[in-house]
């Protein structure tokens, strides 16, 4: 038997001090969906896909990000605001941008395309009917 007042003699190694719980509200908590009640998945990337959206000729990445942002956010059970703005913000100025397209882009270039193929025919730009060689000499001027 060995003295309680002696040292170890025996090599043996301490005894590790005794588990104790986390106090209440210190453990990790789990939802469902896996993610922990701080985080929110998604949120980056909708505010990345919300400023993708705004800038001219990226509104295709922002719509695409938008949607993976938002399928994230909804995976683990949160609201993710900034994504679906971003895909609404996307799809409207999309539109925007066809609409400025074929209004104030396309009606020359159908006409380059009519006058390409008939040189002697005559052409409306913009409300106004040119001869084709006008058109192709690019010596039009319109005054509006």
């Amino acid at each position: 038997m060995t003295d309680p007042n002696q040292p170890n003699s025996q090599n043996i190694p301490p005894a590790p001090p005794a588990y104790e719980a986390p106090a209440y509200g210190n453990a990790p908590q789990y939802n469902a969906g896996g993610a922990t009640p701080g985080a929110k998945p998604g949120r980056t990337m909708g505010i990345v896909a919300l400023i993708l959206a705004i800038i001219p000729f990226t509104q295709l990445i922002g719509l695409i990000l938008g949607i993976v942002a938002l399928v994230q956010s909804r995976k683990a059970g949160v609201k993710n605001g900034l994504a679906l703005a971003a895909i609404i913000v996307s799809v409207v100025l999309m539109i925007v941008g066809i609409i400025i397209f074929f209004a104030l882009v396309w009606p020359p270039i159908a006409a380059g395309m009519t006058c390409a193929a008939d040189p002697t025919a005559i052409v409306n730009v913009y409300g106004v009917d040119l001869p084709c060689s006008d058109v192709l000499n690019g010596s039009t001027q319109l005054d509006y």
